[in-house]
């Protein structure tokens, strides 16, 4: 049982409206508040952000599995240990057809990145006593939601000053790039990306046989190069189905998604942040750990607060890191 209580209010967003693969409007915002929310009611607290891996949904924070805290316990745990001030936690729901948004605005899926700053943040502010300024504001997220994060401290830096990335998605020349192969195969197979949506859809999901790693390309192609004269789902793949190898012009828009592509474009990135928390497990399949590291090179020689850490394990099954993570997001923001 928490001792704090988590809210589901309903945000109807105007930004998400037309959005091309006909995704909901209407959508939850997970809200946590602390034991002591309710004790003191002129209090304010400080705001963390949680943004949910590709596949998982905002509810996914409070899923149960045995022998394994929720996020919300951890923070629980740490609490009582006197580890992280009280902080009022928030997960968007910023999923789409396709299984995710990588949160960042996009013709062919919807602007994502646009509807979390200039919406939900809003929302939360208004309905929650939290210290609505940048210095009391932390977003951090596991994955492509780590990939999220990093985006929001590059692109909409007024957002936010701290940002965790737990394996998220960057150095795309070694963690995407490998992948080709195996989903050219995949998509090929059926006929290309209209056809392996359709039986995706039909079927309800991954079957197996390079199904996730498809639909994750095929999602993350409508985010990264949208291409709206393109069959739907309107994204273009950056390889040849037929050969597997690159189409370079269109893996060039994809790089320029990529987090270190963008903090070597921009001397000024992340500048301003009060702290930059990256870590990845040491045999993470991807390879992220290797953009971790050069993510984290690149920031501390400009003199940015990083924290960057390696540990034992692989992409998946790493909830246990919110342990070293949160006491360090929460006690840069915190009042």
């Amino acid at each position: 049982m928490l001792r704090g209580r988590i809210e589901l209010p309903v945000l109807g967003s105007r930004q998400l409206e037309g959005n091309l693969p006909g995704d909901p409007t209407d959508r939850e915002v997970l809200v946590y508040l602390p034991p002591g929310y309710d004790d003191a009611p002129a209090r304010r607290f400080p705001l963390l952000m949680l943004l949910p891996a590709y596949a998982s949904g905002h509810q996914s924070f409070t899923n149960y599995r045995i022998w394994e805290p929720t996020v919300f316990e951890r923070y629980e745990r740490l609490l009582a240990a006197g580890s992280v001030p009280e902080a009022i936690l928030v997960a968007p729901d910023a999923m789409t057809r396709w299984g995710g948004s990588q949160f960042l605005d996009s013709a062919a899926t919807g602007p994502y990145q646009r509807y979390v700053v200039e919406e939900v943040l809003p929302f939360v502010e208004n309905r929650y006593r939290t210290l609505a300024e940048r210095a009391h504001r932390a977003v951090a997220g596991r994955s492509s939601g780590g990939f999220g994060a990093l985006r929001l401290g590059l692109d909409r830096p007024e957002a936010f000053s701290v940002y965790g990335s737990h394996a998220g998605d960057c150095a795309f020349e070694v963690s995407i790039r490998p992948s080709f192969t195996s989903a050219a195969i995949t998509i090929g197979l059926a006929g290309g990306p209209d056809q392996f949506v359709k039986r995706f859809e039909e079927r309800g999901g991954p079957r197996g046989g390079g199904d996730f790693e498809a639909i994750m390309t095929i999602a993350t192609a409508a985010i990264y190069a949208p291409d709206l004269d393109a069959p739907f789902p309107h994204g273009a793949l950056p390889f040849d189905l037929r050969t597997g190898l690159p189409i370079e012009a269109v893996w060039r828009r994809w790089l320029a998604h990529d987090p270190l592509f963008r903090i070597d474009a921009d001397e000024r990135a992340f500048a301003d942040a009060q702290l930059v928390f990256l870590d990845a497990g040491d045999r993470d399949e991807y390879g992220l750990q290797l953009g971790a590291r050069q993510v984290a090179e690149r920031l501390e020689a400009r003199g940015v607060r990083v924290v960057h850490e390696e540990f034992e394990g692989t992409h998946r099954n790493t909830s246990f890191r919110w342990d070293r993570s949160l006491p360090l997001l929460l006690g840069a923001i915190g009042a």
